[in-house]
């Protein structure tokens, strides 16, 4: 009976282990798309956490700039996520699409991220923003 128990201890503990090793690491899939109707989508997106997608505005430089759109997103695989877009962006704006986390903030659910500030802010996976740039059409 001993032998059992510690064998089903060792197998969930390996499975657990496992699981935590090989689950999805944090990502953004996008593409270019037309934001005409004051939006922009991500096909998938996975958060290590509770979050947002926020929608930088950038450049050539490929830094993050102003926010101009969030969405939450939930712990896991989030499928089309749709962040309305809180300031006009022209056909060729290059756009940031950005995994935030919900920490530091007063409130919980309520996206508090200013450009640079601790609340809410970026995560990283490896040191590396999780994000992809598109570009407006």
């Amino acid at each position: 009976m001993t032998f059992k128990i510690v064998t089903a201890a060792l197998m969930t503990f390996a499975g657990a282990a496992y699981a935590g090793g090989h689950g999805m690491a944090p990502m953004v899939e996008a593409m270019d798309q037309a934001v005409a109707e004051g939006t922009v989508s991500a096909d998938k997106i996975v958060a290590p956490a509770n979050g947002w997608l926020v929608v930088h505005r950038t450049g050539e430089d490929m830094k993050p700039g102003p926010v101009v759109g969030y969405a939450p997103l939930r712990k896991g695989e989030n499928m089309d996520v749709t962040a309305i877009l809180t300031e006009e962006v022209a056909a060729g704006d290059m756009l940031m699409l950005m995994v935030h986390g919900e920490d530091g903030g007063m409130k919980t659910g309520i996206f508090e991220y200013t450009l640079g500030a601790k609340e809410d802010g970026p995560i990283r996976q490896d040191g590396e923003l999780v994000m992809t740039v598109v570009t407006a059409q």
